[in-house]
C-alpha cells in the first residue's frame, strides 16, 4: 500500500473534489486508460474499460460503491452463518433485463456460469472456496463454502461476476454504443424492482465512456474534453508532469498487489533459482524509485506486500545487512559460472509502454549488465523471458498473491511446496496458525524465484474539480454508476 506521505501529497487536494459538478446536456465524459477498441472487449480478464463497463451494465449479487464498499445490487440483503460457512442472498423483487422476473434458480444459474467462465484464471482459483451454489426459496439462494473466506464479497463484487440472464445484465446502466465508445444512463429504480426516487432525472446524468491510450487521454483532459481519466499505471505516471497535468486533479489509489517480473521460460539460465536470484539480487530497488521520481512509491523484495492484514513479521525485505555492490558480486560469480560453460545469456524482458515503464526497463538494463547479464526489452504481450506483472489486490489477503503466484497461475520457477502451505492456510480456522502457514508459503515461493517483486502497484486518475461520485479507494474501484449520480 502507499505510504501515508504519498497519500497527502497526492490525494489531499482531492478532498476539494467532494462538491456538486455542475449538469449541462452533454454526458460526463470519462475515459479508461488502454487500446481504444478495448471497452466492449469479453473474456474471463478484461481490460479496464471494459471491466467498467459491465460493472455498470451487468450486475452481481453485490457491487462497490465510490469508496470500494461492497453494497447491494441484485441481492439486497444477506447474512453469513457463525461459522463462515454459508452466506445467504435474497434477491430483489425485480426483472432481468428481458423481462423475465429474478428468481433464485436463475440467479444461481447465471452465477454457476460465471463462476465456470474464471475456471483456469487466478480469481476462479479464488472461487475455489465456494462448494455449492443452492437455491433455497423462491428468491433465496445460498454459498456453500469449504472454508471460511471473509473477503468472499468483494469477490462476488467483481465485474467478472456479474450475472447475465438471456444474454443480458440487469443494469443500473442502460447502454447505447456509438463504434468504440459506450453511452450510458442510469436505470430508473423502479423499474429495476427498487423503490421509486422522486426527482430521479434531476438526480443522475448521462455518461460517455471511452478506452483511450494515455498521453491522448491525458491531452483531453487538459483541454477540457473529459472529466475524467481512470486506469492510470506507473508505466504512463511520468506523463503527467510532462504534461503539465494540475496537481490538484491527479488522485492516487493506495492499493496493494504485485509489481514485478515473473519468470515466463524457466530454462537456459533461468533454470536454477539460484540464477534466478541473481536477477532479483542485482535489482536497485532504491535506486529504481529515484528514477520513477515517485515520492513515497514503497518498493520491496518480498513476495507479499509488507504490512498486510494477517502478515506476522517472520518474513522481511530480502539480504539484509548487505550492501548492493556485495549482492551484485554474488549475482556476477553465479553469471560467471554459467558463462564458464560458453554460454552467454540474453534475456528477453516483455514490458509495456510508457516513460515510467522506459525507466523500469533502463534501470533493469543497467542493474543487470552491472553482473554479466544482457537484456533485450519485448512488447509486454511478446514472448519472453521475464515479463513485468502489474496487478492491484482485488481483497487484502495473502491468499491473493499467493493464488496468482501458484504453480496453476504462474508455472516457471512456481513452488509445489509453497502451494500446498498456502491450501493448508486458508482451510486453517486457527488465526495464528494460518498466518505461520502463510509465512511459509511465502518463504517458499521466495526461495523459488519465480517472482522478482519490485514494489507495489501505483494506480492514479484524473479528476476534474468539483466532481461528485468520485473517492479514492484500496481497491481502486471506481463505479461509473457512482459518477452518474449527482447529490440531492
Amino acid at each position: 500500500m502507499l505510504p501515508t506521505a504519498f497519500r497527502i501529497a497526492i490525494l489531499a487536494p482531492a478532498l476539494l473534489l467532494a462538491g456538486c459538478f455542475g449538469e449541462d446536456d452533454r454526458p460526463l465524459q470519462v475515459a479508461a486508460i488502454g487500446p481504444s477498441p478495448s471497452t466492449f472487449a469479453s473474456g474471463a480478464r478484461l481490460p479496464v474499460a471494459a471491466q467498467l463497463l459491465r460493472a455498470a451494465t451487468v450486475e452481481g449479487l453485490v457491487g462497490f460503491d465510490a469508496q470500494g464498499r461492497v453494497v447491494p445490487a441484485l441481492a439486497d440483503r444477506w447474512i453469513v452463518t457463525d461459522d463462515g460457512l454459508s452466506y445467504i442472498f435474497r434477491l430483489r423483487d425485480g426483472k432481468w433485463g428481458d423481462g423475465s422476473p429474478i428468481t433464485g434458480e436463475s440467479a444461481r444459474a447465471a452465477l454457476v456460469r460465471s463462476i465456470a467462465g474464471q475456471r483456469g484464471t487466478p480469481l476462479g482459483q479464488d472461487l475455489a472456496v465456494i462448494a455449492e451454489v443452492r437455491t433455497m426459496a423462491g428468491r433465496v439462494i445460498e454459498l456453500r463454502l469449504s472454508w471460511p473466506q471473509p473477503d468472499l464479497l468483494q469477490l462476488l463484487a467483481q465485474p467478472e461476476l456479474g450475472l447475465v440472464h438471456g444474454g443480458r445484465g440487469s443494469g443500473p446502466m442502460k447502454l447505447r454504443r456509438e463504434k468504440d465508445n459506450a453511452l450510458l444512463r442510469p436505470i430508473p429504480p423502479e423499474d429495476r424492482g427498487l423503490p421509486q426516487i422522486e426527482g430521479w432525472a434531476d438526480r443522475t446524468r448521462r455518461l460517455e465512456l471511452a478506452a483511450l491510450p494515455a498521453k491522448t487521454a491525458i491531452e483531453r483532459f487538459n483541454a477540457g474534453q473529459l472529466d475524467v481519466v481512470l486506469g492510470g499505471t506507473l508505466a504512463d505516471f511520468p506523463r503527467l508532469d510532462a504534461l503539465g497535468v494540475a496537481r490538484a486533479a491527479i488522485v492516487a489509489d493506495p492499493v496493494a498487489g504485485l509489481f514485478g517480473l515473473a519468470v515466463v521460460h524457466d530454462d537456459g539460465f533461468l533454470a536454477k533459482a539460484e540464477n534466478r536470484e541473481a536477477i532479483a539480487m542485482a535489482i536497485d530497488r532504491e535506486a529504481l524509485a529515484t528514477a520513477i521520481n515517485l515520492s513515497g512509491w514503497v518498493v520491496t523484495s518480498r513476495v507479499l506486500n509488507p504490512g498486510l492484514p494477517g502478515d506476522n513479521g517472520t518474513v522481511v525485505e530480502r539480504w539484509a545487512g548487505r550492501s548492493i555492490e556485495e549482492r551484485r558480486a554474488l549475482a556476477a560469480s553465479r553469471v560467471a559460472a554459467w558463462k564458464a560453460g560458453g554460454r552467454n545469456p540474453a534475456l528477453r524482458v516483455a514490458l509495456p509502454g510508457g516513460p515510467g515503464a522506459d525507466l523500469v526497463f533502463a534501470r533493469i538494463e543497467s542493474d543487470l549488465k552491472a553482473i554479466g547479464l544482457n537484456v533485450t526489452r519485448v512488447g509486454l504481450e511478446a514472448d519472453a523471458d521475464l515479463r513485468l506483472v502489474d496487478s492491484v489486490a482485488s481483497y487484502l489477503g495473502p491468499a491473493w498473491f499467493l493464488n496468482r503466484l501458484s504453480c496453476a497461475s504462474q508455472p516457471a520457477g512456481c513452488s509445489p511446496a509453497a502451494d500446498k502451505f498456502a491450501a493448508q492456510a486458508v482451510a486453517e480456522p486457527d488465526p495464528v496458525k494460518r498466518a505461520e502457514l502463510f509465512s511459509q508459503a511465502e518463504a517458499q515461493l521466495t526461495m523459488a524465484n519465480g517472482y522478482i517483486p519490485l514494489g507495489v502497484p501505483v494506480r492514479w486518475s484524473l479528476v476534474r474539480g468539483g466532481l461528485n461520485g468520485f473517492a479514492p479507494n484500496r481497491l481502486a474501484v471506481h463505479p461509473l454508476m457512482s459518477l452518474a449520480m449527482l447529490p440531492k
